[in-house]
């Protein structure tokens, strides 16, 4: 993460001097010393976030996690209140905010199970000043977005002790018993990050063709159908698990051995490829698939 250097003095450090005098008075010099003057340096309040993903992120089925991180750029060991705003003025969906999470480890990698889980309006642990903690946010595609949308969220932190117009007093609440003062930043910053949806559409389109005994097409008993199953796969994303199934028609029994993909045979057992294929119905398993894919299936049965 990058520092973000806090202002000057540490809080509550105490600034002492006395001022001397000298002089002559006729033969004789002298030196006088005024009373010690004594400053607390009062708490000032300040904070900077900074977003540190790389690029958008893009988001699928899983969720999907913002690394932020949350700088105490003030001069005083202070905590800060954070809150997320997914309802950014020009997003195309609006992301389901699952959770925030602080880096327990400062490994830089979310880690389900490890880094602690905070609640909204949550607060960072106290940080001294130059202290930072990384913060990841956790975000969800909501129902009803569609592939290629864009949106930002927005991570706010606040200090706790209290945030305003620059040069706002608190009394007696800073470090040492000092005042804490509103810095430059309003002791209030954030920043964005963006998401993408990835998504993926399935089109299945099937088809027949009627071979009769006599090499017309007619659907007479003994003629042969085939189907062809054309499944294509559009958008950005990865369509998971697609497998495509059919029944064996009532009034027809399946030609065995004639299940293929794109063109090459597939077995009717359940063995190593992607299909099988019986009295009831054939199968074909094609797997994760990315969108601009397109497979074709194809089986035969016989009119009885």
């Amino acid at each position: 993460m990058t520092p973000v250097h806090a202002a000057g003095v540490n809080a509550g450090t105490l600034i002492e001097n006395t001022a001397s005098a000298t002089f002559k008075a006729g033969s004789q010099t002298g030196t006088i010393r005024s009373n010690k003057v004594v400053i607390r340096v009062d708490e000032l309040l300040d904070v900077a976030v900074t977003s540190l993903a790389a690029s958008e992120l893009v988001l699928q089925s899983e969720t999907g996690v913002l690394p932020f991180a949350v700088t105490n750029s003030g001069n005083g060991p202070e905590a800060f209140v954070l809150t997320v705003d997914a309802a950014m003025s020009g997003n195309q969906f609006s992301p389901q905010i699952i959770g925030l999470a602080i880096d327990s480890n400062d490994n830089g990698t979310y880690e389900a199970g490890v880094d602690q889980m905070l609640a909204g309006g949550a607060q960072t642990p106290v940080l001294a000043p130059d202290g930072a903690a990384r913060i990841f946010v956790l975000a969800a595609l909501p129902d009803g977005a569609s592939d290629a949308q864009l949106a930002r969220v927005q991570l706010v932190a606040a200090a706790a002790t209290g945030s305003g117009a620059p040069g706002t007093s608190f009394a007696d609440k800073g470090e040492g018993g000092g005042n804490a003062v509103v810095g430059l930043t309003t002791a209030r910053n954030a920043a964005q990050a963006a998401m993408r949806s990835s998504l993926a559409s399935v089109s299945l389109i099937k088809s027949a063709r009627v071979v009769d005994p006599f090499g017309g097409t007619a659907p007479i008993p003994g003629a042969k159908v085939t189907y062809q199953l054309v499944a294509e796969v559009s958008g950005s994303g990865i369509a998971q698990g697609l497998a495509v199934t059919d029944v064996i028609p009532a009034g027809t029994t399946y030609t065995a051995g004639s299940l293929s993909l794109d063109g090459a045979a597939l077995t009717d057992g359940e063995d190593g490829d992607a299909g099988k294929a019986g009295s009831s119905g054939v199968s074909v398993a094609l797997g994760d698939a990315a969108g601009g894919t397109r497979f074709t299936v194809n089986f035969t049965v016989q009119i009885n």
